[in-house]
């Protein structure tokens, strides 16, 4: 699928903040009434699992924007826990995420960010967690930690406490996909790693810029107007990220060329 001018004109016309100039919140339209079943068994679910050590959930991404689609979105989850959990613990909620993944295929997968409450709360984690909770994510049991968070403006320090970690994790990526066995299907690592690293192109973003990305396209536009000479590059991904059709080697060949490439540049930023 070829990226059509008439999307990347809409991306680039949205500025992703409000009149004020912060970051716009996630949109709140409803959740659809496919997911609703799903949600609520992933509640009672993680409460029986988990239990007191859960300390709230929150369901982010096309769900919790009312944007996805039964059997093609994925199920995004951020979940804070009083304390770190043990290794029982961990394999306890990793049991119940393959069971949930299992009963439910109304969606191609469920996925858990965990998080720890202190370090949710520490100022030196504001501008990952904090930012994350207030602008992308909507609160679906405990308490809504978002509610403790001012709105935030574009700034490159949020980018980088976001995907600061673009290298270590692209590489991560490339590994997987390249060590699979043959015949295995990497189409789904493919994705995961092409929607990462074009989100992770925000952290090149000019220290001027007062616009924030607000969806992947609106990454992709405004990388092409920042760098148009890795057009062809990055139009790659845009089309891995939504068809993955890229044989594997391929698309980690260009993975870790494109990584490569951002590292360089975001070493020359610092300079």
């Amino acid at each position: 699928m070829v990226m059509g001018p008439s999307l990347c004109a809409e991306a680039s016309e949205d500025p992703g903040v409000d009149t004020n100039g912060f970051i716009r919140c996630a949109p709140r339209d409803p959740i659809g009434p496919e997911f609703l079943d799903l949600l609520k068994d992933v509640c009672a679910t993680l409460d029986a699992q988990v239990g007191p050590l859960l300390h709230s959930l929150y369901v982010y991404g096309s769900v919790a924007t009312g944007k996805a689609n039964p059997f093609v979105s994925d199920l995004d989850l951020s979940m804070v826990l009083q304390r770190p959990a043990t290794t029982p613990e961990l394999a306890a909620i990793e049991s119940a995420r393959i069971a949930l993944e299992k009963r439910h295929p109304e969606v191609v997968k469920v996925d858990f960010d965990i998080g720890v409450l202190a370090d949710v709360l520490s100022p030196s984690r504001e501008l990952d967690w904090g930012y994350w909770l207030k602008h992308h994510c909507r609160c679906v049991l405990g308490e809504d930690l978002s509610e403790r968070f001012e709105p935030f403006k574009p700034s490159r320090a949020i980018a980088q406490a976001l995907n600061g970690d673009f290298e270590v994790v692209l590489d991560k990526y490339a590994e997987r996909i390249a060590t699979l066995d043959e015949g295995a299907q990497s189409a789904s690592l493919q994705r995961e790693a092409a929607r990462k690293l074009i989100r992770s192109t925000n952290i090149l973003r000019s220290s001027e810029d007062q616009t924030w990305p607000v969806s992947l396209q609106a990454h992709h536009a405004a990388f092409q107007r920042r760098f148009p000479s890795m057009g062809e590059e990055v139009d790659f991904f845009m089309r891995e990220a939504t068809d993955p059709t890229a044989a594997r080697e391929q698309f980690v060949r260009r993975l870790r060329g494109f990584t490569n490439w951002m590292s360089r540049c975001a070493e020359q930023e610092r300079e």
